[in-house]
C-alpha cells in the first residue's frame, strides 16, 4: 500500500514537473486559487476590484521596497525588494474579475518564495 501511494505522489510530481504548473490554495488566500506558471511567478483570479487590489500592489510595493516604475493605466508595477527584481501585473478580465500577476528574480534566478509572499499580502490588503 505504501509503494502504491508513492508511486501516485511520484507520478504526480513528474507530470507537475512536466508540465510547469502547480495549483495553491492557501489559508491566507481563502478560496481565491493562485498557479505557479513559471519559477519565478505566480498569477491567480480573484473577485476583489482593480482598484483595491491596485491600491493595496503600490501600498505593500513601498513597504517591501523602491519602486523602479509605476503605471495604473498598463497595471504595472516595477520595484526591487529583497535584492531582488519584482514585477506586478494586474489585468482586468471581466468587470467583476482582476487577475494578478507577481514575479520576482534575485541576480538573475528565479525568487519564487518572494513572489508568493507579496501575492499573498496584496490579497490579504486588498480585503
Amino acid at each position: 500500500m505504501k509503494k502504491k501511494i508513492f508511486s501516485w505522489l511520484a507520478a504526480a510530481f513528474i507530470i507537475s514537473n512536466l508540465y510547469g504548473c502547480w495549483f495553491l490554495v492557501g489559508g491566507a488566500v481563502g478560496a481565491a486559487g493562485a498557479y505557479i506558471i513559471s519559477k519565478d511567478t505566480i498569477q491567480g483570479s480573484t473577485d476583489k476590484p482593480y482598484d483595491n487590489l491596485w491600491s493595496a500592489a503600490v501600498k505593500i510595493a513601498r513597504v517591501r521596497g523602491t519602486i523602479a516604475e509605476e503605471d495604473r493605466q498598463r497595471g504595472y508595477i516595477e520595484l526591487e525588494a529583497d535584492s531582488s527584481r519584482v514585477k506586478i501585473r494586474l489585468s482586468r478580465l471581466t468587470s467583476y474579475t482582476t487577475r494578478l500577476r507577481v514575479s520576482a528574480r534575485k541576480y538573475h534566478l528565479p525568487n519564487l518564495d518572494l513572489a508568493q509572499d507579496l501575492y499573498i499580502r496584496i490579497l490579504e490588503e486588498a480585503r
